[in-house]
């Protein structure tokens, strides 16, 4: 396990030092914002805890449950329901409701937060080399897909949660189905699911936390 709190350790620096030239930050002046950690990181922990490859472990047993019962499930809507609340943080402005943060400033923020969670989901990817359950590849700590999911469900949180309470309940549904049919597929286990979704949810969080709006103001000032 060892190896493991290693990668995660240098993904994580690698992730907060891309905020340490920014001083003026909510992270850095907010205690709330702080308090954000605590879900994504207790997440990661949790997908870290239950990673073990044990006959008897956790995850395996969860596997061997699905296989069980549900051995011939196969479907592809998870590949398209990833980005799902990327198109719908775009999409609901034609419906009249309003963003936090203007097109500029928004596409900004999405782009850097897509480049360090997928940076760091490919980095311990290719460094833990765990076997997925259907022995396909040695890629399956932690889900990129579920990575994905978190961190547009957190965009689009972040962009409409402020004023529409219904938003996150929402994003953060369609994220937890898209990691619930990685497991389904058999193509994860639930700690790579629970690590994706930690990541996921702390990238465009740190995202939010750096950004400068240098292209303009956001709409609505917190």
């Amino acid at each position: 396990m060892k190896w493991i709190w290693c990668c995660i350790l240098a993904a994580g620096i690698w992730t907060s030092s891309s905020a340490q030239s920014v001083t003026d930050t909510l992270f850095l002046k907010n205690a709330y914002a702080r308090r954000q950690l605590y879900l994504p990181v207790g997440v990661i922990l949790g997908g870290i805890g239950l990673n073990g490859n044990g006959r008897e472990s956790f995850k395996n047993e969860i596997v061997e449950e699905r296989n069980e019962h549900f051995g011939s499930f196969r479907t592809k809507v998870d590949n398209y329901l990833q980005y799902a609340p990327i198109a719908f943080a775009y999409g609901l402005d034609a419906f009249g409701m309003e963003p936090k943060t203007d097109l500029a400033n928004r596409t900004a923020i999405l782009i850097k937060g897509e480049l360090m969670m997928t940076s760091v989901v490919n980095v311990l990817k290719g460094s833990t080399h765990q076997l997925r359950p259907d022995g396909s590849a040695y890629n399956s700590f932690p889900s990129g897909h579920t990575a994905q999911a978190f961190a547009a469900a957190t965009f689009l949180s972040e962009e409409y949660g402020y004023r529409y309470k219904w938003v996150p309940y929402a994003a953060y549904g369609v994220a937890s189905s898209v990691g619930m049919l990685r497991m389904a597929n058999n193509r994860h286990y639930i700690s790579d699911v629970l690590a994706g979704a930690g990541l996921g949810i702390l990238s465009m969080k740190v995202a939010y936390w750096t950004h400068r709006y240098k292209w303009g103001r956001r709409y609505r000032r917190f």
